[in-house]
C-alpha cells in the first residue's frame, strides 16, 4: 500500500467504493486522514464499515469541513451531468480529485525523482502497460503495475528511486488528476469514445493531451490527426512513434521509433537500427502490436534498457487475456479470443492481423455498427452471430459475407469449430471479436472471454498455446 499523507489530520470526503475506492479510503486512513465514504450500493457501504472505514450520507454533510472530495472514476464529473456530489463539492469550493491525483501528491512530497510512467489513448493501453513493466521485469527492476489495468495506484507499493511505477490511466482519471506531471508520458493514439462522458472528441483529446502536457518526456503514436497535432504541439521533450506497412510515410514525421511490417526501428540513430522482429509472437501479431511494441521500446530505452534485452523480453510476453489471445489450435486451426474487443474499431485491429477469418462477433450493439468493418469482409470466411445485434449485423454482412445465425456463444463455437476444421485454405482462425459490449448476454466482456476459453478447451484435440 502507498500510504496518502498530504491529508493527514484533515477531513475529507470519499465517494465510490468499488475496487479502487476501497483502496483509496484505506490508503488516507493509513495516512492519517479522516475519511467520510458514501456509496449509492449499501453492501459497498457495509463492507467499508467491516474493514473500519467510516461511512457516511454525503447530503447531509457540512462539505466546508472537508478538504477534498474523492471521486471514484466512474462517477461523472463534467457529463452528461455532474454527480450530485460534484456539485455540493463545487459549491463548498472544495477540490475534487481521484486516487492518481493522491498518488501524484504523495510523490511529489517524498520521493520525487521516483520513476513514473503513465501510459493512455484510446486502444492498446493494457497490452502496452503490461508489455512495459514485462520488459522492465525481465530487465531486472522493481516494477509496479496498476492504475486502469488491475491493481489500484495506492494498493502498489510507494514510488521510490529504485522502483519504477507503470500506470495504465483513463481518460476519467486523468480528468481527475490536475497535478499529473510522470517521468514519462505516453500517448498511444485517439479515436472517439466515451463522448458521453466528455462531450465531444476536442474534450475528450484536451483530456488525453494533459498527460503528456505535464510529463517530463512524451512518447507519442503520430499516426491519426489528434496526436499529431497534440505532438506539434509539444514544447519539451518529446519521442515520435510511427508505423509504417512499408510504403515510406515516416518522412516528415522527425526522427524517433518506428515500427515497419513487424520491425521496431530506432530511428533517432544514424543510419535507423533495426532493434527487434516481432514476427512469430503470437502475443503481438497485428499492426496495433506494432505500435505497442515501439512505444514500449521507446520508453524502456529511455530507462536504460539496451535493445538486447528488449527483444529477449518479447520474446516471452505472454500477452493479456481477451485481445488476441491464443487459446489453443486444434489441426491447422488457430483460436482466438479477442473478447475484449467492444467497438468496431477494435475489431479491425483484429481482422487485420489475418487472411482466413470465421468471425464470431455480436452482443450489444454500439453506433455505427460493423459498417467500417467492410474492407476486411473478403477475409471472412463466415460469420457466426449471437446476441441482440444479430439482426443488425446480418443486414450488414447480407450479400458480402456468408453468415448464420447462431444465438448463443456455444453454438457459434460449435459451428465455427466444425467449419474451420474443413476449410481448405490455409491458415484457418476461429476469432471471437464481437464489435459489441458483453450485457446482453454475459456479465462483462472478461465472463464472455472466460465462456469462449472454456469452450474451445472442451474441443477434442486441442493443442494449448506453444504446444
Amino acid at each position: 500500500m502507498t500510504p496518502s499523507t498530504t491529508f493527514a489530520d484533515r477531513t475529507v470526503a470519499l465517494f465510490g467504493l468499488g475496487g479502487s475506492g476501497l483502496a483509496t479510503a484505506l490508503s488516507l486512513k493509513a495516512g492519517g486522514a479522516r475519511v467520510i465514504a458514501c456509496d449509492d450500493n449499501p453492501a459497498r457501504m457495509e463492507a467499508a464499515r467491516q474493514q473500519g472505514i467510516e461511512t457516511g450520507d454525503l447530503r447531509q454533510a457540512e462539505w466546508n469541513d472537508f478538504a477534498a472530495l474523492i471521486l471514484a472514476p466512474g462517477v461523472p464529473l463534467t457529463h452528461p451531468a455532474p454527480h450530485w456530489t460534484v456539485d455540493l463539492a463545487r459549491g463548498a469550493d472544495v477540490p475534487v480529485i481521484g486516487d492518481i491525483e493522491l498518488f501524484c501528491r504523495e510523490r511529489a512530497a517524498t520521493s520525487p525523482d521516483a520513476p513514473f510512467v503513465a501510459i493512455t489513448g484510446t486502444n492498446g493501453k493494457s497490452t502496452t502497460t503490461a508489455l512495459i513493466a514485462h520488459v522492465l521485469a525481465s530487465a531486472g527492476r522493481d516494477v509496479q503495475m496498476g492504475g486502469n489495468i488491475g491493481t489500484a495506484i495506492l494498493s502498489l507499493a510507494p514510488p521510490s528511486p529504485d522502483r519504477v511505477h507503470v500506470i495504465e490511466l483513463s481518460s476519467f482519471q486523468i480528468d481527475l488528476t490536475p497535478s499529473l506531471s510522470p517521468t514519462l508520458g505516453v500517448l498511444l493514439n485517439l479515436t472517439p469514445d466515451h463522448l458521453d462522458r466528455h462531450g465531444d472528441m476536442a474534450h475528450y483529446a484536451a483530456i488525453k493531451e494533459r498527460l503528456v502536457t505535464g510529463a517530463a518526456h512524451a512518447i507519442v503514436g503520430v499516426d491519426d490527426e489528434f496526436c499529431r497535432a497534440i505532438a506539434d504541439r509539444r514544447a519539451g521533450p518529446l519521442t515520435r512513434v510511427h508505423v509504417s506497412r512499408g510504403h515510406g510515410g515516416e518522412a516528415g514525421e522527425g526522427p524517433g521509433i518506428l515500427a515497419r511490417n513487424g520491425v521496431v526501428i530506432d530511428g533517432r540513430r544514424a543510419p535507423p537500427e533495426p532493434v527487434a522482429d516481432l514476427f512469430g509472437i503470437g502475443s503481438l501479431r497485428g499492426a496495433h502490436n506494432w505500435q505497442n511494441a515501439a512505444i514500449a521500446y521507446a520508453v524502456a530505452s529511455a530507462l536504460g534498457v539496451s535493445p538486447d534485452a528488449f527483444a529477449a523480453a518479447l520474446a516471452s510476453f505472454p500477452g493479456l487475456p481477451h485481445r488476441m489471445e491464443e487459446v489453443g489450435r486444434r489441426g491447422p486451426v488457430l483460436f482466438i479470443n479477442d473478447s475484449k474487443a467492444t467497438n468496431a474499431d477494435s475489431t479491425e485491429k483484429a481482422l487485420s492481423a489475418f487472411q482466413h477469418v470465421h468471425w464470431i462477433l455480436g452482443g450489444k450493439p454500439k453506433e455505427g455498427g460493423i459498417a467500417s468493418l467492410a474492407p476486411y469482409f473478403p477475409r471472412v470466411a463466415h460469420a457466426y452471430l449471437i446476441g441482440a445485434a444479430t439482426e443488425d449485423f446480418a443486414a450488414a454482412l447480407d450479400g458480402h459475407v456468408p453468415f448464420s445465425r447462431c444465438g448463443t456463444l456455444a453454438a457459434a463455437v460449435a459451428e465455427a469449430a466444425a467449419a474451420a476444421a474443413t476449410d481448405a485454405k490455409a491458415d484457418p482462425v476461429v476469432l471471437l471479436s464481437p464489435a459489441c459490449a458483453s450485457y446482453d448476454q454475459f456479465r462483462s466482456f472478461e465472463d464472455r472471454g472466460d465462456q469462449f476459453r472454456t469452450l474451445v478447451q472442451a474441443l477434442p484435440g486441442l493443442r494449448p498455446p506453444g504446444a
